[in-house]
């Protein structure tokens, strides 16, 4: 695979994002990180999940909204560390970097609830309303995302910014490389 990109980097992290179903979700309060796993939807710049209205997930957000939000996949073997061959794995991954918020209104969250539910069972009815009430959804907006294909010790960086971001980097930058080679 040749490094760099020729473009679409937001597309084909958008593709990674979809085709995955768990995510890692990383949060931070007085200093003290928290990462969960969660089943997630992405949708044109935003993460959604759901989950319990208490709990140290939904502390952390009010305490520091700041987020991130990471899929990864490995796609071939573990190489041999031995000898000649370098650490490598053949992976993809995202990291998307964004606000969290806890979504207070129960149409919003009926909507997105039943959005999620339509990704994992497209052949169910939608939810009831009174649902919508009784579960809490996090939506996390956001502001830029990297990723990272890797394959046969080459890999492609990407990058996009989201308008709207105060960053002075240009809303997509690309990078390439090689894999780093551990030794023998």
């Amino acid at each position: 695979m040749e490094n760099g990109l020729a473009g679409g980097d937001r597309g084909e992290m958008e593709r990674i994002l979809n085709e995955e179903t768990l995510g890692y979700v990383g949060l931070c309060s007085d200093g003290e990180p928290y990462v969960i796993p969660v089943n997630y939807v992405y949708t044109d710049g935003t993460i959604v999940f759901h989950g319990s209205f208490t709990g140290k997930k939904n502390d952390f957000i009010r305490a520091n909204p700041r987020a991130c939000f990471v899929v990864g996949r490995q796609t071939g073997e573990v190489r041999d560390h031995a000898g000649a061959t370098s650490c490598h794995i053949d992976n993809d991954s995202v990291i998307c970097y964004g606000t969290a918020r806890l979504v207070e209104n129960v149409e919003e969250r009926w909507a997105t609830l039943n959005a999620f539910n339509r990704r994992f069972h497209p052949e169910t009815d939608g939810i009831a309303r009174e649902r919508a009430e009784k579960c809490c959804v996090v939506e996390i907006r956001i502001t830029e995302m990297t990723g990272r294909v890797e394959r046969d010790r080459s890999y492609r960086r990407m990058r996009h910014v989201f308008a709207g971001d105060d960053s002075d980097t240009p809303a997509a930058e690309e990078m390439g490389g090689s894999a780093v080679d551990c030794g023998d």
